[in-house]
C-alpha cells in the first residue's frame, strides 16, 4: 500500500495525543500539516528535534516551536494521589491511550510505561488528585512508545465508535418503539371516536322511532 504524506507525517509525530497542536489527535493534525493547512511547528512533545524531522521530511526551513502551543520540557507522566482519588473514572474517560486502570468508586492507577504526558486526565478530576512529574526513568519517548500509543489510541477510538454505534442503534429502535406505539395509539383513538359516534346515531336513529 502506497503511504501518503499524512502517513508519513503521522509515523514522525510522537503519538502522545496531547492535542497541544490544536488538533483532536496526532493524525489529523498530520492530515492538515499535508494539506498545507496546519505549521508544523506546532507538536510541544516532539520538540525541536521533531521539528526538525518534519521540516526534513517536507523539505522546508526548520522552524522555531510555536510558543503558543507550549514549551519544550522533559518527559512527564500523571501520578494519581491515592488517598485522595475518589474513583469517579473521568480521568480514565479522558486518557487517550487507555494508561489510566480502575473502576467505580475504586482508586485508580496510571501505568507509567503507557502514559504519553499529554494531561488530558487533569482538568476532569475534580479532586485535583493527578499530578505531573517528570518520568522516573528519564528516557526520551522512542518511536516505538510511538506506534505503540497509537494502536492504544486507536483501539479506544474504534470500542467508543463501536459503542457509540451501539447507542444509536439502540435510541433509534427505541424511536421506532415510540413512534409505533404512538401510531397505535391515534388509530385505537380514531376507532373508539368512530365507534361512539356510530353508537351516537344508533341511539338518535333508535329515539326517532
Amino acid at each position: 500500500m502506497t503511504r501518503t504524506l499524512a502517513d508519513r507525517i503521522d509515523a514522525v509525530l510522537p503519538q502522545t495525543q496531547c492535542t497541544k497542536c490544536g488538533y483532536d489527535a496526532c493524525r489529523p493534525y498530520a492530515e492538515a500539516i499535508a494539506q498545507g493547512a496546519a505549521a508544523h511547528n506546532r507538536c510541544v512533545p516532539g520538540g525541536r528535534a521533531g521539528v526538525e524531522r518534519l521540516s526534513a521530511l517536507l523539505d522546508r526551513e526548520p522552524l522555531a516551536l510555536d510558543p503558543e502551543c507550549g514549551v519544550e520540557a522533559p518527559r512527564r507522566v500523571a501520578v494519581i494521589d491515592p488517598g485522595a482519588c475518589i474513583g469517579c473514572t473521568k480521568c480514565i474517560a479522558a486518557c487517550p491511550v487507555d494508561a489510566i486502570i480502575g473502576a467505580p468508586r475504586r482508586m485508580h492507577t496510571v501505568i507509567g510505561d503507557r502514559c504519553t504526558g499529554c494531561d488530558l486526565c487533569l482538568p476532569p478530576c475534580p479532586v485535583d488528585c493527578i499530578e505531573m512529574r517528570e518520568a522516573a526513568n528519564a528516557r526520551a519517548w522512542s518511536s516505538d512508545d510511538a506506534m505503540r500509543a497509537r494502536a492504544r489510541h486507536d483501539a479506544r477510538r474504534a470500542r467508543l465508535e463501536g459503542s457509540l454505534r451501539v447507542q444509536m442503534r439502540a435510541a433509534a429502535q427505541d424511536s421506532t418503539a415510540t413512534a409505533a406505539t404512538a401510531a397505535n395509539a391515534r388509530k385505537r383513538l380514531v376507532l373508539e371516536a368512530a365507534a361512539r359516534r356510530a353508537r351516537e346515531l344508533r341511539d338518535r336513529a333508535g329515539q326517532g322511532r
